[in-house]
């Protein structure tokens, strides 16, 4: 079992990058939250999609993974990103279009891969990932590796084809992958239960396959470790998929600009109260681990600043990079 101060340190470390990105996608003021950073500079590149509130899902799952496995994410994936084990300042950098991004500033917060960690990208089309995760996952299993794939995908993506294309895939070929539903329990700005069809949808289709799922908490971190930790054991024993429906909370808006006015606050208020990292800072202070908490969250935002003050220091892209990473420009093609 995971210790509980290292998926600690990893929901606060997702929380503080999160948290700084927010503030810098609108001139220092995060909604709700005080000023951070400089007023008026929105440093932030292209729309940020944040995972405030979901971080106990990242965290409890690759808990689990080693460099070797690979991870598809969404387009809500720094957390997944950050727990895999890629680099907070070369993502801050990406953000901010800074050429010592992960992809030279050019590709933003929907973008951003790590081969080295195992992170395959996240993704900007809801659903994409559980395909190339499937596909990343079928030639594991013929390079007989002894590696799995992750998918994490939104409950909004259940309800889009590549959803039952990939889990269908998955069981016929009995591959080595584990998806992942994060259930925020909204689609962008509606609500997903109006519009999804059948109770329990995630796991009931994924049985429908023959594809075992688990339901867990998603806001207890201990929940999901010990879920992810049995599952994950089980496809690396050769038992084929199997998914992991964790029940969570998307505290901010559908964007970083969002805020969400379309939701209820009493909700809101109810949700935050089942905050995962509150929860978990009230259970370590109750083992009498509440010291070493605070210092764990106090370096995890003193990497973060860190990690803002080299990426606004860092250069922009040279223009001539629009060209790099391109087979062709097409010239001669359109006349």
């Amino acid at each position: 079992m995971t210790d509980l101060l290292s998926l600690f340190k990893t929901m606060v470390r997702i929380r503080a990058f999160e948290d700084a990105a927010e503030a810098a996608s609108q001139g220092g003021v995060s909604w709700g939250g005080a000023a951070t950073g400089k007023p008026g500079e929105v440093r932030v590149k292209g729309p940020l999609h944040l995972s405030t509130g979901q971080e106990a899902v990242a965290a409890g799952v690759c808990a689990h993974l080693t460099p070797e496995d690979l991870l598809t994410s969404t387009h809500r994936g720094h957390g997944h990103t950050l727990a895999k084990g890629a680099d907070a300042t070369k993502m801050m950098c990406e953000l901010f279009g800074r050429a010592t991004g992960y992809n030279s500033g050019k590709g933003g917060s929907m973008h951003i891969a790590d081969f080295s960690v195992g992170m395959l990208g996240a993704n900007g089309v809801v659903t994409a990932g559980l395909p190339i995760a499937v596909g990343a996952a079928h030639a594991l299993k013929i390079r007989k590796t002894g590696a799995i794939a992750v998918s994490f995908f939104g409950d909004g993506a259940i309800n889009r084809g590549p959803f039952l294309e990939a889990l269908n895939w998955a069981r016929v070929f009995s591959l080595p992958v584990l998806f992942v539903c994060e259930d925020n329990q909204i689609s962008a700005t509606t609500r997903s239960a109006p519009m999804t069809a059948g109770g329990n949808a995630a796991s009931a289709r994924a049985e429908s396959l023959d594809i075992e799922a688990t339901r867990v908490d998603g806001n207890d971190v201990q929940a999901v470790s010990e879920a992810a930790e049995r599952l994950i054991g089980q496809i690396r024993a050769g038992s084929g998929p199997r998914l992991l429906h964790a029940i969570t909370y998307r505290q901010k808006g559908h964007v970083s600009v969002d805020p969400a006015t379309y939701r209820n606050p009493q909700e809101v208020a109810l949700a935050l109260r089942g905050d995962p990292i509150l929860r978990t800072r009230e259970l370590l202070t109750q083992q009498g681990l509440g010291e070493q908490a605070a210092r764990i969250e106090a370096h995890a935002r003193a990497e973060i600043d860190a990690a803002v003050a080299a990426a606004s220091a860092a250069p922009e892209p040279q223009a001539a990079a629009a060209y790099t990473d391109i087979l062709t420009t097409g010239e001669g093609m359109w006349k």
